[in-house]
């Protein structure tokens, strides 16, 4: 059966256009036969990354970007997106992994994977979001690092105008003239430094005896320190001791019980501010009050009523005779015998 050659034709321009489709898609990044795995990540600038870029982890190629759009009404941090696939199969991307866009050498750019330092919280599916970071590049690194260098190149050649001017002020003619006078001075001062060393050594020369004699003293009273060092010790072995004991003494305890009294000595005081007990009413009862006062005013008048006519209150018989008196029930004589008790010698 032959084939005509409309159908060849045809034939011809459907494989050319799937070739032209897969090489599209393999210069854009897509493999051969797919089942990449996709994902995407947001940026405030692209950095000049072009489509077709390879993605790299630990400095080996892993996959290509597959697009790059611009979307001005996202915030700043994420008005580029960039999309890229990861064509190796065994590799997947923790969560916690970045993605980096920056230099992989002197010209070329691309995106690094930045893996976590642990795997545990799961990893990322083909289309899910990675968080991407910007690297600095080459020119803001080399601006970073000259920035610095050349503010300390213009502080340093100002310096140098300032000594320059500096050094031609001292060589003319009046400069001269003082450099001439500087030199006269310190050569006076060299003749009086040394006036001053001969003086010096004449000085310690006589002082040498006198420095000896000092030095016996500090020898016997070190001596004499190195003797009572017996008796240093044992004095600082009893402040020990007494610091121990100090530091052992229960304090807390001795506190604790002086707050229990002083509490107990308030409630005490607040139940007779109260009027309560015995005590309390004898503070806050003024009746009570007045018929202890008219009490003992009684009383004071029974006893001298007593001293003064014992007759009527005590019977004395003498041979048969009775004293003059009323006479006294045995109810009387006892009330009058606990009043008598009752009374202070």
């Amino acid at each position: 059966m032959r084939l005509s050659k409309e159908f060849k034709a045809g034939l011809v321009a459907l494989l050319s256009i799937v070739l032209l489709v897969i090489g599209i898609n393999f210069l854009k990044g897509y493999s051969l036969f797919g089942g990449d795995n996709t994902y995407h990540s947001y940026y405030a600038n692209s950095g000049q990354l072009m489509v077709s870029s390879n993605v790299t982890l630990n400095g080996v190629v892993i996959g290509k970007v597959l697009d790059i759009d611009n979307i001005p009404k996202n915030p700043e941090p994420r008005r580029v997106r960039i999309k890229f696939s990861v064509s190796e199969s065994n590799i997947k991307l923790p969560k916690g992994t970045t993605i980096e866009l920056g230099s992989l050498d002197l010209l070329t750019k691309g995106l690094i994977v930045n893996y976590p330092n642990s795997d545990r919280q799961g990893y990322y599916h083909s289309g899910d979001e990675i968080p991407g970071t910007l690297a600095a590049d080459m020119f803001s690194q080399v601006k970073q690092y000259a920035d610095p260098i050349s503010q300390k190149l213009q502080s340093l050649i100002i310096h140098i105008d300032d000594m320059v001017n500096s050094l031609s002020g001292i060589f003319d003619k009046s400069g001269t003239n003082d450099i001439t006078a500087s030199i006269r001075e310190l050569k006076s001062t060299i003749k009086n430094i040394g006036e001053l060393a001969k003086e010096t050594t004449s000085f310690i020369s006589e002082e040498k005896v006198q420095f000896t004699k000092i030095m016996d003293h500090v020898e016997s009273i070190t001596r004499n320190i190195k003797n009572s060092n017996e008796a240093i010790a044992k004095v600082i072995g009893n402040s020990g001791k007494i610091a121990e004991d100090l530091v052992n003494a229960d304090f807390k305890g001795t506190l604790l019980e002086a707050q229990t009294t002083i509490k107990k000595l308030n409630f005490v005081l607040e139940d007779i501010n109260q009027g309560k007990g015995t005590l309390g009413k004898l503070v806050k009862d003024e009746k009570l009050y007045s018929e202890l006062v008219e009490t003992s005013n009684k009383l004071q008048e029974l006893v001298d009523d007593i001293k003064v006519n014992p007759g009527r209150y005590i019977h004395i018989s003498a041979l048969g005779r009775k004293t003059k008196g009323f006479g006294l029930t045995n109810q009387q004589e006892n009330k009058l015998k606990k009043i008598l008790d009752s009374i202070p010698d």
